[in-house]
């Protein structure tokens, strides 16, 4: 019963083979080998985006800080909502990386709405040369709430952002979730609603450890690719990234292990609203989960094995109906009799 997080599960079995399919002779290092070719050509077909510039690395964290590095100067702000992975899980990674460029936070929730959107771009480039000038826009999807931007949402933000002439990045560490859920292709999801760079995550769907960086205009790709190199991120065995990324992409894994990934949870909620007690501190849209339940069926659930993590409120305490809210992820290895034993003790434990 373990929820704790989709980094936590295995690697697709096809990604594994790959690897071991890659390991064999010797190819070019460096992203010049015959795979990584095969990936960019596919990568380009899959987002209907033949000019886009693609790369590889190993992290999440690369990937985010890297793209907005290359769209972003020093002197400039990164507009993001407060929750952003950029903001609170990256150790400031994308100012290091861009060489000091600052995090303007906006609205005060795991989505952003345009008009907050603008407030928070026409209020700097207000200092003159004393304060940050305005710079990209970062939207996370699936939000780290576990909640989704519709299309016209997207839309609606890049609609500010060009408005400012502002590029847009899109951190889409669960990309392929966010795309099954809304039942879009990746070129709506992205350059057709005026999203300019996309962090496409692997790792967290099923990868061992890779991620694409892709740039709808091609004019980013040598100051990305110089960036890369000086921030330690271009591998020298590469075909070990391309093989992973191949394999993911291979008819349609990537859009598959995310459907069970949403699967997993959905049956999750649908078991967790049946039960008295328990509440949702956000809709789950995908396979992230944020629900309240009765301390004493928290303790309940772990004395019985179940991994995942408290998000609020105390285990500790005399009230066993005290809500505490924690955070159930599912991975697309999750078995579904899991999911079921958990909801049978919550459900005793209720």
């Amino acid at each position: 019963m373990f929820f704790a997080s989709d980094n936590s599960g295995p690697a697709l079995p096809q990604v594994m083979a790959a690897l071991a399919d890659a390991n064999t002779g010797y190819a070019m290092s460096y992203g010049t080998d015959p795979i990584m070719t095969e990936v960019r050509a596919r990568i380009r077909d899959i987002f209907e985006a033949p000019e886009a510039a693609v790369y590889l690395v190993a992290t999440g964290t690369a990937a985010n800080s890297l793209a907005l590095a290359t769209l972003c100067q020093p002197w400039q702000t990164v507009f993001c909502a407060p929750v952003a992975h950029i903001h609170e899980d990256e150790c400031n990674a994308p100012e290091f990386f861009s060489g000091g460029a600052k995090l303007t936070l906006v609205g005060d929730s795991d989505k952003m709405t345009p008009t907050a959107l603008r407030a928070a771009i026409e209020t700097e480039e207000t200092r003159g040369v004393h304060g940050p000038q305005r710079g990209p826009v970062s939207i996370t999807q699936v939000t780290e709430r576990g909640t989704l931007y519709s299309l016209d949402e997207l839309n609606a933000l890049c609609a500010v952002a060009e408005t400012h002439d502002l590029p847009v990045h899109l951190d889409g560490a669960r990309f392929a979730n966010a795309l099954v859920a809304l039942d879009c292709s990746p070129a709506d999801m992205t350059w057709k609603a005026g999203i300019h760079a996309v962090s496409f995550g692997g790792t967290k769907n099923g990868c061992l450890g890779v991620e694409a960086v892709i740039f709808f205009d091609p004019k980013h790709a040598w100051e990305f690719e110089l960036r890369r190199k000086r921030g330690a991120h271009l591998f020298s065995k590469h075909r070990y990234l391309s093989a992973q990324m191949q394999a993911y992409l291979h008819e349609d894994l990537w859009r598959e292990s995310a459907r069970k990934a949403n699967t997993n949870a959905a049956r999750l909620v649908a078991g967790l609203r049946q039960i008295a007690g328990v509440s949702f501190a956000h809709e789950p849209q995908a396979n992230m989960v944020f629900a309240t339940m009765p301390r004493a069926m928290h303790k309940g659930l772990i004395a019985a094995g179940a991994v995942y993590h408290i998000w609020s409120g105390s285990l500790e305490g005399r009230d066993p109906s005290a809500p505490v809210t924690a955070r159930f992820v599912c991975d697309w290895s999750l078995p579904a009799e899991e999911i079921d034993r958990f909801l049978e003790i919550a459900r005793n434990a209720a």
